[in-house]
């Protein structure tokens, strides 16, 4: 077998340094697309944006009803804190509740125990509003920011329930039918 001619393999290399150098001179593609100019995409982007957040505002008629029943306004909480719940005058059925620190963009959500709930996903905040008391809560944080929240509506349902309790479950039943519950030892160990 033959080998090829020196000047054979200093031609290949000559060619591929060329090749190189037009490649290393060759300009960037341009960042934006040809014939599109920033104020173009700002607006797309703007555009895409207002798509979004109508999306977001699209609730369903039960949330719209549910948010019918959200008490809005300064509410007092236990030790000394307050919570201001507002409803957006921009989208139906959303609320921006703020306390302390601490701002939330609130929707209501549907549950099976009839109590309301508002949620901001973003910040992974909870608003529950039971008929006596609302707290707030943080998934992220894993605490309650705000307890014992009344409005007035609330703190009448919380004095009547202080003045008659409910019965308990374990409680006696109108028409002297007290059953008393069967007790099982505990298993020996």
């Amino acid at each position: 077998m033959t080998q090829p001619p020196r000047s054979l393999f200093l031609l290949a290399f000559a060619l591929g340094l060329g090749a190189t150098a037009a490649l290393a001179q060759t300009p960037p593609p341009p960042k934006n697309p040809p014939g599109k100019s920033r104020v173009e995409l700002k607006s797309k982007a703007v555009n895409m944006a207002a798509g979004v957040a109508a999306a977001e505002a699209a609730l369903t008629p039960e949330q719209l009803e549910i948010a019918q029943r959200v008490y809005v306004g300064r509410l007092p909480c236990e030790l000394g804190a307050s919570v201001t719940l507002e409803a957006d005058a921009k989208a139906p059925g959303y609320f921006n509740l703020s306390t302390g620190k601490f701002k939330f963009r609130m929707f209501p959500m549907a549950t099976t125990t009839g109590a309301i709930r508002l949620e901001d996903h973003v910040q992974g905040a909870v608003w529950l509003q039971l008929a006596n008391k609302s707290m707030l809560m943080s998934q992220k944080l894993g605490t309650r920011l705000a307890d014992e929240c009344l409005s007035p509506a609330q703190a009448a349902v919380a004095e009547a329930i202080k003045l008659n309790p409910p019965l308990s479950p374990l409680d006696s039943r109108p028409g002297g039918t007290n059953s008393t519950p069967t007790v099982f030892p505990s298993p020996a160990r």
